[in-house]
């Protein structure tokens, strides 16, 4: 187990101390070096990965009122991704006191993996130890920038999630995709999609799925009402060719 130094380090970097230390020991505890895998930190690392999916699915629902759930799933898996883990983990330097069996380096070769899992073990000793409220302060404060950069890049081009906001916003009205067309083989069909909004409709796009189709066809609506400029990055391809 790690000696009282490296836990009372530990708390000052991740800026939490226990009333349990026993709970954090165990969160540093690798199967590795248990003499049984009921005795190390896996099954904190499973607690925490749902603590930690709670809380950032939370703030994405605070956070983008507007946002459909399929870009909110896309932004958290980014954001509790076993590489954005790590690079916390890394930061907090929460593997140097991690207690790893013989023949293992807790350097800087440690594999992303098992830094990953050590965030997820500490977040689940605070969950245990301080409740809810005292694992969201831990997670959002240490990983706000990363949630940032997921939500920002997550939206940068979702027009559908961009004109939504705007025809809420500006109109209180929610867009309609309508398909017009359809054309080619099973194995290769193209869509025509046009959007409209509180009974006025924009230019039609096409696309290779129904999905790309109201991408582009949001993108269109976005650019008629002054939002975008023509130049604005294009989400896949140009129109699908009659035929």
């Amino acid at each position: 187990m790690p000696p009282q130094s490296v836990l009372q380090t530990c708390q000052e970097r991740i800026g939490y101390f226990f009333k349990n230390l026993d709970l954090l020991r165990l969160a540093l505890h690798h199967a590795s070096s248990a003499t049984h895998r009921r005795d190390s930190n896996e099954r904190m690392e499973f607690l925490g990965d749902a603590v930690l999916g709670l809380i950032v699915c939370q703030a994405l629902y605070e956070r983008l009122p507007n946002a459909l759930e399929g870009d909110m799933t896309k932004v958290k898996s980014t954001v509790v991704s076993r590489r954005v883990c790590a690079r916390v983990a890394q930061q907090l330097r929460l593997t140097e006191g991690l207690v790893l069996g013989q023949g293992m380096d807790n350097g800087e070769h440690l594999p992303p993996s098992l830094a990953a899992g050590v965030l997820e073990a500490v977040i689940a000793a605070i969950y245990l130890d301080g409740g809810l409220e005292a694992a969201r302060r831990f997670v959002l404060r240490h990983m706000e920038d990363e949630l940032r950069k997921a939500t920002d890049s997550g939206h940068q081009f979702n027009y559908k999630s961009q004109l939504q906001q705007w025809a809420q916003r500006r109109m209180n009205a929610t867009p309609f995709y309508e398909l017009l067309d359809e054309k080619g083989p099973d194995h290769a069909k193209c869509f025509e999609v046009a959007v409209s909004i509180a009974g006025r409709q924009f230019p039609s796009a096409w696309g290779p799925s129904k999905k790309e189709a109201e991408q582009k066809a949001a993108r269109l609506a976005l650019i008629a009402l002054g939002e975008l400029s023509e130049t604005s990055p294009e989400d896949g391809g140009g129109p699908a060719q009659s035929g």
